[in-house]
């Protein structure tokens, strides 16, 4: 089910809020749990229905495991259940994700013809299976309380970061879901958690998919285009998938809000980033913690000098890259942002002497060639792309580029110039998009973080005017089904 349908927006949530809080009135708390359980694996398996044996499957072997270690003393048997933990989770991650990738390679290598099995990955899988990597690590080490199994499936499936994060840690969630104070609806949360949810449901449909229609024409017809095209295919991909993961996480905080639930910040303004290093410390965070935690560190991180240190940051971005999909793309994005890294860090001193703004350009223009590889289908069309954007060839913004954005709010734009005498036709298609971009890039460079607008948010009556009308804008908006771009990772 996607936040961004009508289904969600005015049957699922209102329901799921009315019956959570109705059942803990009445002081029905494990019911209550169980009734938000059960409304998470509906919104789960709405689209596929398939999908719920394979996360009711990981969480059952998953807790089972945790079971196991809990009972035992002897640190080897309880390493014994740990590695089967992982060969499970990271194998039933390989066959969804990679097992198709991998077959097309051995026949590339080896002239094979292997059948492709066709797997359609289930949705989210690469984010509940690592918030289960690190509850199984984390039960190794004896860092885990006990839990009943209702507290641990309630802690992978909770609907607001399912899908699309943020990696929650079962310290942060299950303790929530066990204090009876956040068991009653509170005007104080669900005031600021409807208004962050607005917010980015207006980042999500009115921006990133708006964006969504250049960059979709864009990827599918770059050899027509020039330059100044491909630049602003390559802005609309990098405000595009801004919007679309910010929008993602304000309507996950906003909604765990309304639940008297906190969830962690996974993004930070991270096109503020003067460095890549601080940019992964604004994206994505909850990613970038766990690869921290659970592979940067145990690698030896920076305790075994500047070579292992230097070597261990350039494989943590190696295994993000492969993550995120299952193409070599993934893999050279990984590549070039692991050597982005590393060279910042071994270059600090340097680059603390150079003025900020410089620092800046340079990451941003750096992000945004890399986005473009993120985006490609190979990574030679990415090559060509980047051609494109030095090739030259300045003029006027191809006409079905620009008209790809040229949507109902345009056509209101041309009917007011009629209301006013004014020509119609002198309204360009590519103002609309060039007039979205700018919007777009002063939205990014001067709005704050979502947790800083729920510190802040004071409900008044222009905020709520705002609200409303982002609402119901975003709504008579909705148009098909308009996945969130995460959801492929």
């Amino acid at each position: 089910m996607l936040f961004n349908s009508y289904i969600f927006i005015l049957l699922f949530l209102p329901l799921c809020l009315l019956g959570y809080f109705g059942l803990n009135h009445f002081k029905q708390y494990k019911i209550a749990q169980a009734f938000l359980l059960g409304m998470s694996l509906w919104f789960y398996g709405y689209f596929n229905p398939s999908y719920l044996w394979i996360i009711l499957t990981s969480i059952g072997a998953n807790y089972l495991c945790y079971v196991c270690m809990s009972k035992m003393d002897k640190q080897k048997i309880r390493k014994v259940v740990l590695i089967l933990g992982l060969i499970f989770n990271i194998g039933i991650l390989f066959y969804f994700k990679y097992f198709d990738f991998f077959i097309r390679n051995v026949n590339g290598i080896f002239k094979s013809d292997f059948n492709l099995l066709n797997i359609i990955m289930p949705l989210g899988i690469s984010f509940f299976t690592f918030q289960q990597i690190s509850f199984v690590v984390d039960a190794y080490r004896k860092e885990v309380p006990r839990y009943d199994l209702l507290n641990y499936a309630c802690f992978v499936t909770f609907f607001p970061q399912l899908i699309a994060g943020p990696i929650v840690s079962h310290n942060e969630l299950v303790p929530q879901f066990a204090d009876l104070s956040k068991k009653k609806f509170q005007w104080d949360n669900a005031a600021p958690g409807v208004y962050i949810f607005i917010l980015g449901l207006g980042k999500k449909v009115l921006l990133a998919d708006t964006l969504g229609l250049a960059v979709n024409f864009g990827f599918l017809s770059w050899p027509a285009l020039n330059s100044v095209d491909m630049i602003l295919v390559m802005l609309s991909y990098t405000f595009q998938i801004y919007f679309d993961f910010s929008g993602y996480c304000d309507m996950a905080i906003g909604i765990g809000k309304m639940f008297n639930i906190d969830l962690p910040l996974n993004f930070n303004s991270p096109y503020h980033a003067k460095t890549i290093e601080e940019f992964w410390e604004r994206w994505h965070m909850t990613l970038t913690r766990f690869l921290t935690k659970y592979i940067y560190i145990p690698l030896g991180g920076n305790r075994k000098g500047k070579f292992r240190t230097y070597l261990n940051v350039f494989l943590v971005f190696l295994i993000s890259g492969f993550w995120h999909g299952a193409n070599w793309t993934f893999v050279l994005w990984g590549v070039l942002h692991g050597t982005a890294s590393v060279i910042t860090k071994a270059n600090k001193k340097y680059i603390s002497k150079i003025p900020a703004v410089f620092n800046w350009i340079v990451t941003f223009i750096f992000l945004n060639f890399t986005w473009l590889l993120f985006r490609a289908e190979t990574i030679k069309d990415a090559f060509e792309m980047v051609k494109v954007v030095f090739a030259g060839g300045v003029g006027r913004v191809n006409v079905l580029l620009a008209e790809s954005v040229y949507i109902v709010e345009a056509k209101i734009v041309n009917g007011l110039m009629k209301a006013v005498g004014m020509d119609p036709a002198s309204f360009c298609p590519e103002w609309m998009l060039i007039l979205l971009l700018i919007v777009s890039f002063i939205i990014i460079l001067l709005k704050r973080n979502s947790y800083e607008e729920m510190k802040r948010f004071k409900p008044t009556f222009w905020r709520m005017a705002f609200a409303w009308l982002i609402l119901v804008w975003s709504i008579v908006s909705f148009s098909g089904v308009s996945t969130f771009l995460y959801f492929d990772f």
